[in-house]
């Protein structure tokens, strides 16, 4: 247990830190917190390309993992309800490092509110990256039975429980309680909080999160095109979980009744479903791609589906279609209509709506060419790396 004077002393080296003037041009050294989830999707994307981009521009980066994959339910449960597990590693990375900020992303269930503690104490000011809804949903994207579901809000995570949002009760219970009991030590330990849209930030303000905090910073691509290829693409293309929240069966019906070939790229719980209403619609499914691959399909593509019926906050499918020159076809909700514009999107379980967008849109190249460009300016705008590093410097600065 670390004593009071040398809190205070930690405390007040911190201080003396945050006051001095530095040299905004100065390199940061920066330590990357990620509690991996079991089914790795785009948080840890951008946890992989800040990390890039942070050393591409001669910033010193260290990276700290946990990984949800290699824990038991118990130990996961005990990290959860402790608010963290082995802080003291955390420490020691932050002194090893000599870290200025740490970064953290998914803290849960390993890494916890003691990670920021530590981190703090050992000097370094801290960042919360907030992808989705995990302060206060117990399965971090808030959909229930078909529809966004916000029952849980504030520290009031009894809803969940109720619902059995969780495998099973036992863990149920686990993340009612311990989302609970570390939702005000996280924000306490925060020096600054970074939100992927504005969606995301307005939802949560609503939840009981202070929006004065937040600072939205929406995630970007690694590079972008020097031009859209969409004009000659050659099908349609989905990518990412393959989860009933992502609504891919709304683009296998859109597909199948426009005539339009699809391909899926991804794995997970619905595939089942998705390859039983896609038999003879031609319809590939491509299975889990690098991101090499993945980079391909984009470049043969004519244009990106999402028909998210979540409120997404910010999906990576969508920012680096756009940065490829992909028109995207998007639900009207969470953070896609920032992403593309109100013009692209339509409601997520209509699908003779996606049946006419996609039918006008593939029956026209020059219309899928204007596109491409419109999707290129926005990326060029929001998304390139040198947008997202020019935010991510102004929150360690505030940090």
């Amino acid at each position: 247990m670390t004593s009071p004077g040398a809190s205070k002393a930690a405390s007040a080296a911190r201080e003396a830190v945050a006051s001095a003037p530095r040299d905004p041009n100065a390199p940061v050294r920066v330590l990357l917190l990620h509690n991996r989830y079991r089914d790795a999707g785009g948080e840890e994307r951008v946890v992989d390309e800040l990390e890039a981009l942070l050393a591409g521009r001669g910033h010193a980066v260290g990276r700290l993992e946990r990984d949800s994959e290699a824990a038991g339910r118990a130990q996961a449960a005990r990290g959860l309800l402790r608010g963290g597990l082995d802080p003291g590693d955390v420490a020691a990375a932050v002194r090893l490092h000599h870290a200025d900020v740490v970064h953290a992303h998914n803290l849960h269930p390993l890494l916890g509110w003691r990670a920021l503690a530590a981190a703090r104490a050992a000097g370094a000011r801290t960042v919360l990256h907030l992808h989705n809804y995990r302060l206060v949903c117990a399965i971090g994207v808030a959909y229930r039975d078909g529809e966004p579901c916000y029952l849980c809000r504030g520290r009031d995570t009894r809803p969940g429980l109720r619902h059995r949002c969780r495998a099973s009760r036992a863990e149920g219970i686990a993340y009612a309680a311990g989302l609970a009991r570390q939702q005000p030590q996280l924000l306490a330990h925060a020096d600054a909080l970074v939100s992927v849209s504005e969606a995301l930030a307005a939802r949560l303000a609503e939840l009981g999160i202070p929006r004065e905090r937040m600072t939205v910073v929406p995630n970007a691509a690694g590079a972008i095109a020097p031009d859209s290829r969409a004009a000659d693409g050659t099908y349609a293309l989905v990518a990412g979980r393959l989860v009933e929240e992502k609504g891919f069966d709304v683009a296998v019906r859109a597909a199948r009744d426009a005539g339009v070939p699809l391909r899926v790229a991804g794995t997970g719980p619905a595939e089942a479903r998705l390859r039983a209403l896609a038999a003879s619609a031609g319809v590939t499914f491509l299975g889990r791609l690098s991101a090499a691959a993945l980079a391909r399909e984009r470049r043969g593509a004519a244009v990106l589906l999402a028909p998210s019926r979540n409120d997404d906050p910010c999906p990576m499918t969508v920012v680096e279609a756009l940065a490829d020159g992909l028109p995207v076809l998007g639900s009207a909700r969470g953070g896609i209509p920032e992403l593309i514009g109100d013009g692209a999107t339509l409601p997520p379980d209509d699908p003779a709506a996606w049946c006419g967008a996609l039918s006008a849109l593939w029956s026209d190249p020059a219309r899928r060419a204007a596109a491409g460009a419109d999707a290129l300016a926005r990326a060029r705008a929001r998304h390139s790396p040198d947008a997202w590093y020019a935010g991510l410097l102004g929150v360690y600065g505030g940090a």
